[in-house]
């Protein structure tokens, strides 16, 4: 059992060195002279523009199932008024930028592994090095900056779109104007709330972006290695998500709210 266990443990740990290497070469990277701008816009455009109807429709889909859950528990204790603060507290701390980031994963991350998968595939970074060109920089610097800052964006605007479907779905049994709504939602929203959830998107965003580029970069040659970059990136930034989300929530009740 134990001789079994040995190849197991030599092969996560080779996995972990590989991966701190990998990460030193983005962040060289970063400060070199000639920055990709033009490829850099064109991963916020991809990563950015095209995923936000999936996110809104998301975002709007939470707000509404997450109001109409709560509203009959609040109305048995004559609560009600509390619920657009209690909508609003949960999806800006928890529930938008921890869905936003997991949908994100789901197509971001697939789509660079795939991407990067296949051009390891093709020898296309081998010849990008050849003719003397960054892929480093060229292919994940750029990704992983634009997933860094992509990410924050769209969840505020998930968490935005999720306050408006909260909002119908107050009045679809009630009766609560758009003003007295948002004021109530946003009256109770303070700095320590959401402050942390940005910060946490930021590194929901570096985690999407780098596991992605690792996995494609780090593909092996053939045609089968590209779905399994694309599904292994997948998987291993969905669970970084919820890492880096235990260890924010942590952080920030002993920093914040204590």
């Amino acid at each position: 059992m134990a001789e079994q266990a040995i190849p197991a443990w030599k092969k996560t740990f080779e996995e972990a060195g590989s991966q701190i290497l990998f990460f030193g070469s983005f962040l060289r990277n970063i400060f070199k002279s000639g920055f990709e701008w033009s490829e850099f816009i064109r991963q916020c455009y991809e990563i950015g523009y095209k995923s936000l109807t999936l996110v809104g429709l998301t975002g709007f889909i939470m707000g509404l199932v997450l109001t109409l859950q709560s509203r009959p528990t609040l109305a048995d204790f004559g609560a009600e008024s509390w619920l657009p603060g209690m909508v609003s507290l949960s999806i800006v701390r928890e529930i938008g930028p921890v869905i936003t980031a997991i949908i994100c994963a789901g197509r971001v991350a697939s789509s660079i592994g795939a991407e990067l998968g296949s051009m390891n595939v093709t020898e296309q970074v081998d010849a990008m090095e050849v003719s003397g060109a960054n892929p480093m920089q060229y292919l994940v610097v750029t990704r992983v900056l634009a997933t860094t800052l992509m990410i924050p964006i769209l969840t505020f605007i998930s968490d935005a779109v999720a306050l408006f479907g909260g909002f119908l779905a107050v009045n679809i049994d009630g009766k609560v104007s758009f003003y007295l709504y948002f004021t109530k939602s946003i009256a109770v929203l303070g700095f320590s709330d959401i402050f942390p959830a940005t910060i946490k998107t930021v590194f929901f965003g570096l985690a999407i972006g780098f596991i992605g580029c690792y996995k494609g970069i780090n593909s092996n040659k053939g045609t089968e290695s590209v779905g399994l970059a694309a599904n292994s990136a997948v998987v291993t930034s969905s669970l970084w998500i919820f890492v880096i989300d235990a260890i924010a929530v942590q952080l920030t009740n002993i920093l914040a709210y204590h």
